[in-house]
């Protein structure tokens, strides 16, 4: 019987590079860092790798140390993964070209992210995985948080198997924080994949005193190029060892995993060629469309480096006439993006017109309207290279402009929680996902969206509930709950446009019925009657004051969301939480504790409904 585990990606890769490593060498960077955290944890618990020992945590000075670190241990027969993204994989460039160049098993896990240009952004896009494709290093990516746990021991499998560095790489934020509930892995079955001899070969090439051997030598023009092309072969055969490893883990997990995976119409026309958490999004706007008659399809790829032309020509339909390609990156002064002038290379000669666009930097959401408007697009008579989706640009004039009515009907159940940088509810939203995916048989996501300065700004989480998988990596639109923390973002935010006919407002607010009544503006009473909203509210830092929780309203709305959402039994929900308080505030000792559970207990029949 299948087992489920409700978490995000950062969470699920880490208990995967742990089963395959000997040693990490880590240091903290975002998004990666839970990653880092996540195994030394496990470090310090009862959990043990594939060869029945505990892995050696170690953490550096700089990103460049633990790479090095990593690398040391790889010359030293010592299996060894780091996890990083951004700049700090930028610092671990010069290492990559050496673990490339020595044939070294090293695994990067990447939660990929913006680099420092104009300016600073912690947020995801793919600006620094492309940075390091020119090293050697292989390449996988993926596009939700199961595909980044399948795919990272797909590389570790690889790694060993083709003794070349590989990099296991999604979005940052976008799937590395995404909670969602993921179908666990057979660790005894995949742990039989690992190929024992090359293992071995591995273990026998490894620098120590009783195997004497040349490292590290100055070479010339007499032997530098050769044996630089003598690793062609081994690159050449990698493709095919991904292939097969992932036919090996499609049979375990009932995935289907290939270097390029085609989604749509056997005879589509139309086509685009994308990776990463936006092919989740092309694939229900593609599946949505064709079945209101058109004929679209989608490529999507898994492995980047190598990239093989013959892999993506088979996957293609020959019916195929037009090409869109989407890169997650800018990069300036370039003929087109890196994704696409690949494509590029690997579609010459072929009767196509291709043309490359940028979507998604710095996390940018991408829509189901903007991939129909690239459709729209590609199909137009103004089609060309070179356009932007996300963005009005009306600087240089390469956006297009989506339809933004145009939604993909759904029966999933979407919440949108506002709150307060610091008075968790992130933290809230997080926990409310977790206990719904563990504790019932619906599929659930959580994506939470906080500006860099985190404490003190605005926080937006973005839930949903389905009794499907849900593969919708975009902000909610469509809430049929909204919850604000903090009552002035009635008066600041539009935080109603969207929400559901029928749907809930929950407020937290010290107004008293008349009062707040008389105070919201009359945008927000209209959309009140017009959709026939219920307005519940609550004066929840009254409540925790009073019960000697200062200010720290999160367990109050917690409780009053699932008794408004109704998914689990209320008194079910008291009995987890309680639990949970325990395990969460012990260390704070036991009064924090009973604060908490009297919290839990008192906190629905404060709970107002208001008529407006």
């Amino acid at each position: 019987m299948d087992k489920f585990k409700t978490m995000d990606a950062n969470e699920a890769v880490s208990n995967v590079a742990y089963k395959f490593s000997e040693l990490c060498g880590i240091y903290p960077i975002t998004p990666a860092s839970p990653m880092a955290e996540k195994v030394d944890i496990l470090s310090n618990g009862d959990n043990y790798n594939y060869w029945g020992n505990k892995v050696k945590v170690i953490e550096m000075q700089s990103e460049a140390g633990a790479v090095a670190l990593v690398h040391g241990a790889l010359q030293s027969g010592i299996l060894s993964t780091t996890f990083t993204a951004s700049q700090g994989l930028l610092l671990m460039i010069p290492t990559l070209y050496k673990m490339s160049g020595e044939m070294l098993p090293a695994v990067l896990h990447v939660a990929a992210r913006s680099l420092a240009t104009h300016a600073l952004s912690i947020f995801g896009d793919h600006q620094d995985i492309y940075a390091v494709r020119q090293t050697g290093v292989c390449m996988l990516a993926s596009a939700n948080p199961q595909d980044a746990y399948e795919m990272a021991a797909i590389a570790h499998l690889s790694a060993i198997k083709t003794s070349l560095p590989f990099v296991n790489f999604f979005d940052g934020f976008r799937t590395s924080h995404e909670i969602d509930k993921i179908k666990l892995l057979d660790y005894d079955r995949v742990g039989k994949l690992i190929d024992k001899k090359a293992l071995l070969d591995f273990r026998n090439r490894a620098m120590n005193n009783e195997n004497f051997n040349t490292r590290g030598t100055a070479q010339n023009d007499d032997i530098y190029f050769q044996n630089a092309e003598a690793r062609n072969n081994d690159y050449k055969n990698a493709v095919q060892v991904v292939e097969n490893y992932m036919k090996e883990l499609n049979s375990i997990t009932g995935n289907d995993f290939k270097p390029f995976n085609y989604y749509g119409a056997k005879d589509a026309e139309s086509i685009i060629i994308a990776m990463g958490s936006v092919t989740d999004t092309i694939r229900e706007t593609i599946k949505y469309l064709n079945s209101c008659g058109k004929k679209y399809g989608m490529v999507e790829v898994h492995l980047y480096r190598p990239f093989s032309n013959e892999h993506l020509l088979n996957v293609i339909p020959k019916t195929v006439k037009k090409v869109a390609v989407l890169d997650r990156t800018k990069e300036p002064a370039a003929s087109g993006e890196p994704l696409y002038l690949d494509v590029m290379a690997a579609l010459n000669g072929k009767n196509m017109m291709i043309i490359g666009g940028r979507y998604g930097l710095s996390s940018k959401d991408t829509t189901p309207s903007m991939i129909k408007a690239v459709f729209d697009f590609l199909n137009s008579k103004r089609a060309h290279h070179n356009f932007t989706i996300g963005i009005k640009d009306d600087v240089t004039n390469l956006s297009l402009y989506p339809d933004d009515s145009f939604v993909i009907p759904n029966n999933i159940t979407e919440f949108l929680i506002y709150g307060y940088g610091s008075d968790g509810m992130v933290s809230t939203s997080k926990d409310i996902i977790k206990i719904i995916g563990d504790h019932t048989n619906k599929y659930v996501q959580g994506y939470f969206q906080y500006d860099s300065k985190k404490s003190g700004g605005v926080t937006r989480s973005h839930m949903r509930i389905s009794d499907k998988v849900i593969n919708m990596p975009y902000y909610v639109n469509n809430p049929s709950l909204v919850v604000v923390s903090k009552e002035e973002y009635i008066y600041k935010y539009d935080v109603i446009s969207n929400l559901s006919d029928g749907g809930t407002l929950f407020l937290n607010t010290k107004l008293e019925k008349d009062k707040l009544v008389a105070s919201l503006p009359n945008k927000v009473k209209y959309l009140l009657a017009k959709k026939n909203i219920n307005l519940v509210i609550i004066d929840a830092y009254s409540l925790v004051n009073r019960l000697g929780l200062k200010n720290k309203i999160s367990t109050c709305m917690e409780v009053c969301i699932f008794d408004i959402i109704k998914i689990l039994k209320i008194d079910e929900i008291k009995k987890i939480m309680k639990e949970t308080n325990e395990k969460r505030f012990a260390h704070k000792g036991e009064e924090v504790v009973e604060v908490n559970n009297k919290i839990v207990d008192e906190a629905i029949p404060n709970m107002q409904k208001i008529e407006v």
